[in-house]
């Protein structure tokens, strides 16, 4: 195993530890007699409602799976696509259009174009922050956060326009056929939110996987990233791989908020001035994740795992508020792995050169 794999391992790994204790630290600032049974709920996860909390577990993860995917794909390419939250609305506020709007598509095929239109719309959405950076030299954080928030106010727009439901502030239920079919998931883990979501999840953790450390385009963008001035002399168009990268950053968030709300479980896009929590979590499962595509796969998986496992601390009288704030910590507790990995980088690094410079001591204390 490489160095650098070994590294982002157990960085992660430090991160998770130390997320959890921080939670440990709040559960007993809350409540001593429960902290430890409600910090046990936690770990148990989904485990502790058998199969179907296997199968909350895989439903929660598929969104920050791909927001995941979105944020380190860009991040490889030398992009911080903080915009994934934007990108995630538009692309269900498409697919939600298609779903409530045409309903002439065969069944066999809705579900199907609405996907594709998600990433589509995401897809050009992330592209605006990749022209402004290839082309103008605009910092794709801030230009990012701008499209977020344009996202978001346009989505509530259209939504009002075209697929409202004003009695009750959200979009209108999409048709039964566009909904992602479920292939006998709901009956195998005894729940109606799991469908084949986590399958497309997985399709294209392992897509990015190859295409990044297995395409002659997968080494130019990581090239990009590595040092874009160096890459550009060595005649790779750095500019238009910036564009390529963040567009198809863009369509994963689009495909992640599509999954989101075509799941047949009769969640709506409701609306309201607020981000989608899963583009930012998506940050922290990406860097959680060493942001390697099968990092990000276990590390979204494990995100979901602790969200299913913070919905049981209910049982242990833990307000909602509470749980929230625990998750919240241990997800962007995520965010330390990169600073956890520099100081195991340095460890390594001095460790050897400290032997090298105490043997000739050694040997010196020998002969006399």
């Amino acid at each position: 195993m490489k160095k650098e794999s070994v590294l982002g391992f157990l960085s992660s790994i430090l991160a998770i530890v130390c997320g959890l204790l921080i939670g440990l630290v709040v559960l007993l600032g809350t409540d001593a007699s429960n902290a430890f049974a409600g910090f046990g709920a936690i770990l148990a996860g989904g485990f502790m409602d058998g199969a179907r909390g296997i199968g909350q577990t895989l439903y929660f993860a598929t969104p920050i799976i791909m927001t995941g995917l979105s944020v380190g794909f860009a991040y490889k390419t030398g992009a911080f696509n903080i915009g994934a939250s934007g990108q995630f609305m538009v692309g269900a506020f498409t697919a939600i259009l298609i779903g409530v709007k045409c309903t002439f598509l065969p069944p066999a095929l809705h579900w199907v174009v609405c996907l594709l239109a998600a990433c589509i719309t995401g897809g050009l959405w992330g592209m605006v922050p990749g022209l402004l950076k290839a082309f103008r030299n605009v910092n794709e954080v801030i230009s990012c956060i701008m499209m977020n928030y344009i996202g978001m106010y346009f989505v509530n727009w259209f939504i009002k326009l075209f697929i409202y439901n004003q009695e009750k502030n959200r979009s209108l239920p999409v048709a039964r056929s566009a909904n992602l079919p479920t292939a006998g998931l709901d009956k195998l883990f005894g729940t109606r939110n799991i469908n084949i979501g986590i399958f497309i999840a997985i399709l294209f953790v392992i897509v990015i996987y190859i295409v990044l450390n297995k395409t002659l385009f997968g080494f130019e963008l990581k090239a990009c990233g590595m040092n874009k001035d160096a890459s550009r002399y060595a005649g790779i168009n750095a500019g238009r791989n910036i564009v390529i990268a963040m567009a198809i950053s863009g369509a994963l968030s689009g495909l992640g908020g599509a999954m989101t709300y075509l799941s047949g479980t009769g969640k709506f896009m409701l609306v309201v001035d607020e981000l989608a929590n899963e583009g930012f979590n998506g940050i922290s499962v990406a860097f959680l994740g060493a942001l390697n595509p099968i990092g990000i796969l276990f590390a979204g998986v494990f995100i979901a795992y602790l969200t299913v496992g913070g919905q049981n601390m209910q049982l242990y009288n833990f307000s909602p508020e509470i749980i929230n704030i625990i998750i919240a910590v241990i997800i962007y507790s995520g965010a330390f792995s990169l600073f956890f990995r520099g100081l195991l980088n340095r460890l390594v690094v001095r460790l050897p050169a400290l032997k090298r410079s105490s043997a000739p001591d050694a040997a010196k204390a020998q002969e006399e």
